[in-house]
């Protein structure tokens, strides 16, 4: 049943059902189109399986580590993202803001991006009837350039983000999340199968899992790095307001394995529909963020029954931004419940409301707005450049020296073991040596290479 677990706000807190709801909402947030999308073109312009094995490596060193500290600082809270920063030490409250102000902004083009989802997944179902890459690029070029119907769709598509926060953790977030997770799972691993049938399949399977060493550089380790940070939702608020609706009797060690396993399946099984259809139709697996706008649906329109296997990868790439989209606006709404005393309903309102409009500018940037330019980029870049390679990077990194330097690694420690209920075996290695020093370096690299620096 629902826990209600108090706080000093206006309303009962509200808490998920169960360990299994708070692994799909988590898993919800970190899932999202940065592995349907991102992670394909990044493995197909970094060298193919080499950038697979980093990727993974790091998962396992820092994406669990961080993840296992946001839902430990989290739950202890009981709080939202700055909240629990408040409750531990006030002065470090500009850390939480740090990700609120990220997920905002993220959000905000983010769910421009989910309006082209549901356009292309409208498409596919007609059937785009396209096998011309050049003439694919021109679809993509001629909708997002266009002055209406891109806002449209984002207005579709926020709408139904701000519908299920709207209805609150267990009726909204949890419910949801618990049909719309596996349903991806199921749908990914159709499309696999079908992919890997293609003739011509073996030479993308051999790209995408046989690694070439001598393609190890610097920018590959470091678009790695970047790719498991934003991929796990840390750094921006979305995990550590998802902890703090995490029972006191659950286990967080089991669930932090969970989530980042069940993100990284994702992403891999993306690679396993893509690459083998990619190579089997002649397209090249290093052209960037078209690959899916623009080379799949050339792909799709040459495959047997294309229409359906295309129309069930873009309803995939729907249901993993909108998992990711409801944990962005969350914290943000978590934070006016608690902190200003709003009630949900209008939380969801007004920020939603916001949100819509300011990614109203974001799409007009791209078509009649796209000649006001700051720094060489348009307002939608802009949002997505100070985001991704200064907000989420600082405030993953703080948050990581907080946990381990401020509220301390006792009190981590004692909180991830239940008062030491649970065995964790790792736990003096995950505090004291990954969370304290290993974690909070790589992530600071990833700053500095956001900033250009190296």
């Amino acid at each position: 049943m629902l826990s209600q677990q108090h706080s000093d706000t206006q309303e009962p807190r509200e808490g998920f059902a169960s360990k299994v709801g708070f692994i799909f909402a988590a898993a919800g947030s970190a899932i999202g189109l940065g592995n349907i999308w991102r992670f394909p073109w990044l493995v197909g312009a970094y060298g193919g399986a080499i950038f697979l094995v980093i990727y993974l490596a790091i998962i396992i060193l820092v994406g669990i580590t961080m993840f296992m500290g946001e839902v430990t600082l989290g739950r202890y809270a009981q709080r939202s993202n700055v909240g629990a920063f408040k409750k531990i030490n006030k002065s470090y409250a500009w850390v939480g803001g740090i990700g609120l102000i990220a997920g905002f902004m993220i959000l905000s083009f983010y769910s421009v991006v989910g309006g082209w989802v549901i356009y292309y997944f409208i498409r596919a179902i007609i059937g785009f009837g396209i096998t011309d890459p050049i003439l694919t690029d021109q679809l993509f070029g001629g909708f997002i350039s266009n002055p209406i119907l891109p806002i449209l769709f984002h207005a579709v598509f926020m709408a139904l983000t701000i519908w299920i926060c709207y209805n609150g953790v267990k009726n909204g977030i949890e419910k949801y999340s618990n049909i719309m997770m596996p349903a991806l799972l199921v749908i990914v691993v159709i499309l696999a199968i079908r992919s890997m049938m293609l003739p011509g399949a073996a030479e993308g399977l051999r790209f995408y899992l046989v690694p070439d060493f001598t393609k190890i550089t610097s920018k590959t380790i470091l678009a790695a790095l970047g790719q498991v940070f934003f991929s796990l939702s840390l750094g921006m608020g979305s995990i550590l307001t998802y902890g703090s609706y995490l029972g006191k009797k659950e286990n967080i060690p089991q669930a932090s394995l969970m989530v980042p396993f069940m993100d990284t399946l994702i992403a891999f099984t993306a690679g396993l529909v893509i690459f083998p259809a990619v190579f089997s139709y002649g397209f090249e697996p290093s052209s960037g963020p078209g690959l899916t706008f623009v080379t799949l649906p050339a792909v799709f329109s040459e495959m047997p029954m294309g229409n359906l296997f295309g129309s069930a990868f873009f309803f995939l790439l729907l249901l993993a931004a909108l998992t990711s989209a409801i944990s962005l606006l969350e914290p943000i709404i978590a934070y006016m419940i608690e902190e200003h005393g709003w009630n949900r309903k209008r939380a969801s309102l007004t920020l939603g409301g916001t949100i819509f409009i300011i990614g109203a500018f974001a799409s007009l940037s791209m078509g009649p707005l796209s000649g006001f330019k700051i720094a060489d980029l348009v307002f939608f870049d802009q949002l997505d450049w100070i985001s991704n390679n200064l907000l989420l990077p600082i405030g993953g990194m703080f948050t990581a020296l907080f946990i381990s330097w401020i509220w301390g690694t006792d009190n981590a420690l004692r909180e991830v073991t239940n008062d030491g209920l649970l065995k964790f075996d790792l736990g003096n290695f995950w505090a004291n040596i990954m969370l304290k020093y290993v974690a909070p370096a790589l992530v600071f690299i990833v700053f500095l290479a956001g900033l250009g620096l190296f």
